[in-house]
């Protein structure tokens, strides 16, 4: 396990180093924050033990790695819920805002 996750970072930090902006002139600043969010989650994490939680991290980082690449953005993307997905009250507020 401790490989995949050795090889995960690499793969980000290689990534890093090969990203282009749709806007060249930003291609530093996002190169930058690439490392930078691998490494501040990968140090956040870094003491998890629990094979399913490595996995379901691992997971993660291939979801946003696919995204990056499709949407040509690093940053992470919010996650967008499913209609009536909120608690009922919620639900009926979004309903009576035309949300």
């Amino acid at each position: 396990m401790r490989a995949r996750v050795l090889q995960m970072y690499a793969r980000i930090m290689r990534l890093s180093g090969k990203w282009q902006a749709v806007d060249s002139a930003n291609t530093a600043q996002e190169r930058a924050f690439i490392r930078q969010e691998a490494r501040t989650l990968f140090k956040a994490n870094k003491n998890v033990v629990a094979d399913a939680e490595i996995e379901a991290l691992l997971g993660e980082a291939e979801e946003r790695i696919a995204l990056a690449a499709h949407y040509r953005i690093p940053y992470p993307r919010l996650v967008q819920r499913l209609p009536y997905s909120l608690s009922p009250s919620l639900s009926d507020l979004a309903r009576s805002l035309s949300l």
